[in-house]
């Protein structure tokens, strides 16, 4: 009987009692968001007191067509790079003191030095000329410091911009849970209380539509409860009395009465809550490529400029011109180029990546991306449709064909909101397949369900009722089913077996191929999983993943992650749910489903929009791209200073071969148009 392409989900469990436990974790990056300040305004702000620089003061000892001066210029040069100087460079200034004092120097402090040097150097210029009687003019850096603390400011901007916000996933989860309850109070009367006031073995009452309040069980009513911003599960879960709720979970269609179990930090969420902020002060801020690079450069520029002005002051026993070496030196240091160089490339990846469904909201990811070891994904919802369909069915009696068993099944399940209910009257609409209107209709628990259909009995039950009752039924066929990751149910009249039907949930089209590129490039998926051991290994078989943990809690999923990187392996998770949000920041990148909760997506570092498989491979090819071009920005911006700088230190001095300050800053601006042309050649492919 051929029913459906094959499905794939909750394993043989009772349709009607199934518990499933799922989790998702990650690790959240906070990038370049310890460089303070507000870049925009910043730069806008900056930009007025730069422009009179630009246009009063010489760049490097040249005049450029546009400028001029009239008297009285110089002093309104000097007090507006003043202005600019504390105000444009204090984030460069605050970064760099960041920085030292954690003995990490990085773009910050190659920043700081370059403008702090052109400052005071021109200050001590400015008095020369204005103060002393000296017969030569001391050459200024007026035009450096304007134009090099706008091009920072501006890259930082594009780069935040492009980047977004790292988000506040623990804000969102604190904002799933009401600020008050309704207390059931003696002679069955309501209270309303604040929910810090509610006790252990309190009574609240949740009405339809409104969050439960607190974890416990359920003493009076039955419902369906929607779990999916705190479980990523896109399926009600059928609720009876002794049942548990999870407090941030929605009750959906009845009135109940909870008994409180948990209270304040014992909850569930608030235990969630908890891994995720010590995921979050457990991770190390990873070192940024740029950041090592400029690292590099201040000790190369720092180091050249001594030497060089030592050994100036030596030769010539001249301060002033071993000065100017050691200054120019340490402003080529810096180069513009470099202020641009990652910035665009992150500004064009994260263009590119909207374009195609990834929001890349931490550039750590996709530095952190090409040394990944392996993929852990969460299989509901990211590598199966979390949505039950019909699979297979067949009627087992010569009365009823297969279309009329699905009827039967049809018309009981229409009186149930429980999804995998839902599942199998969907498909009967979807066939046009017509069912009666049932009578006394019950749930049976720990078995299915009862009714009338027609003046008839008919009962949907699972395979332990038929084992139970000495039903015969076709037990290879159950395991061959189960084994595909079906749950799976029996129709019975008046104790006789007549039809089976199995249900699973669907693995997305694109999933098979994701775990064949991701095996392609040495990367390992794994699965995680809070679903049975049965269900998750016929996924994995389908899917050839060999690497697979079932029956997971979220500390589980966040333990394993921690495991693997302990031993020495880079982790990406992909994950969708409140319960995945620890792991997500734990992992080395965290990859959160866009049709997931607002907590797994704020937790995340890349977002997939379309919740496609593909697109985890999109992401590492376009991650492979960009530090590409991200490299060859870096040498485009900062390799020249391996010429640059000894030849302005003046290590050719004996050719006659001194690099002058007019010349540096030519190549400076040749860099940075280079820099921009090859960051916008960026493809995804």
């Amino acid at each position: 009987m051929e029913h459906n392409e094959k499905h794939y989900e909750h394993g043989d469990k009772n349709h009607h009692q199934h518990d499933e436990h799922t989790q998702h974790n990650h690790d959240n990056h906070t990038g370049h968001t310890h460089h303070h300040g507000n870049f925009k305004v910043k730069f806008f702000v900056s930009l007025i007191f730069a422009i009179p620089i630009i246009l009063f003061s010489q760049m490097m000892g040249i005049d450029l067509p546009f400028q001029f001066t009239f008297p009285g210029s110089d002093w309104i040069v000097l007090v507006l790079a003043t202005v600019l100087f504390f105000y444009g460079g204090q984030p460069f200034l605050a970064g760099a003191k960041s920085e030292v004092t954690s003995k990490k120097p990085g773009m910050m402090t190659l920043v700081a030095l370059g403008i702090s040097v052109a400052y005071f150097y021109s200050l001590y210029a400015f008095y020369m000329n204005h103060f002393t009687d000296a017969t030569s003019h001391t050459m200024d850096f007026f035009w450096e410091l304007a134009t090099l603390i706008l091009i920072m400011l501006l890259g930082h901007w594009i780069e935040m911009n492009a980047v977004g916000s790292a988000g506040d996933a623990l804000k969102k989860m604190a904002e799933l849970l009401p600020n008050t309850a309704i207390k059931v109070v003696e002679n069955d009367e309501r209270q309303e209380i604040n929910i810090s006031d509610i006790m252990i073995d309190d009574v609240v009452e949740v009405k339809a539509g409104e969050s439960i309040p607190t974890d416990g069980l359920i003493v009076k009513g039955q419902t369906s409860v929607d779990e999916s911003l705190v479980t990523g599960e896109s399926k009600k879960v059928q609720k009876e009395l002794n049942d548990s709720v999870i407090g941030g979970s929605v009750n959906g269609s009845g009135t109940i009465q909870v008994k409180v179990t948990a209270t304040g930090e014992d909850g569930y969420l608030s235990q969630v809550m908890g891994l995720v902020d010590q995921a979050q002060n457990d991770k190390s801020s990873a070192e940024l490529l740029s950041d090592k690079v400029a690292g590099y450069l201040f000790y190369f520029a720092v180091s050249a400029g001594l030497i060089a002005f030592i050994i100036w002051l030596l030769i010539n026993n001249d301060v002033d011109f071993a000065l100017e070496r050691l200054v120019t030196v340490l402003v080529i240091a810096c180069p513009h180029a470099l202020g641009l160089a990652i910035p665009l490339v992150t500004a064009r990846s994260t263009s590119l990546g909207a374009q195609n469904g990834l929001i890349l909201k931490n550039r750590e990811a996709v530095e952190t991306a090409g040394d990944i070891h392996y993929v852990m994904m969460d299989k509901t919802g990211t590598l199966t449709e979390g949505v039950f369909s019909v699979n297979y069915y067949e009627s087992y009696v010569d009365e009823l064909n297969d279309e009329d068993v699905l009827s039967k099944f049809a018309s009981l399940e229409s009186q149930s909101n429980h999804p995998l209910a839902k599942g199998i009257v969907d498909f009967a609409k979807e066939k046009d397949t017509s069912y009666s209107t049932p009578q006394d209709v019950n749930n049976i628990p720990g078995v299915g369900l009862e009714g009338m259909i027609e003046d008839q009995h008919y009962k949907i039950t699972s395979a332990s009722y038929l084992d139970n009752n000495q039903i015969d039924y076709n037990k290879s066929q159950f395991t061959e089913l189960a084994q595909q990751g079906n749950s799976i149910s029996y129709l019975v009249q008046d104790q006789h077996l007549i039809g089976i039907i199995a249900q699973g949930d669907k693995i997305k089209e694109s999933s098979k191929q994701m775990v064949s590129d991701l095996k392609s490039r040495n990367i390992t998926p794994v699965m995680l999983t809070g679903d049975n051991k049965e269900v998750a290994v016929a996924v994995a078989r389908e899917l050839d993943i060999n690497d697979v943990h079932s029956e997971l809690m979220p500390e589980d999923k966040e333990r394993i992650i921690q495991d693997y990187q302990a031993r020495g392996s880079k982790v990406m998770m992909v994950g969708d749910g409140i319960n995945d949000a620890p792991s997500l920041i734990r992992a080395d990148i965290g990859m959160a489903i866009g049709a997931g909760t607002d907590v797994a997506v704020e937790s995340g570092d890349v977002i997939l929009v379309k919740s496609n498989p593909s697109d985890i491979i999109h992401f590492l090819s376009l991650s492979k791209n960009t530090m590409r071009k991200m490299v060859q920005n870096l040498w485009w911006g900062a390799g020249y200073n391996i010429v640059a700088v000894p030849l302005a230190a003046g290590i050719l001095a004996f050719m006659g071969l001194i690099l002058s300050p007019a010349v540096g800053a030519i190549l400076m601006s040749l860099s940075t148009i280079i820099v921009a042309i090859n960051a916008f050649t960026l493809k995804l492919e």
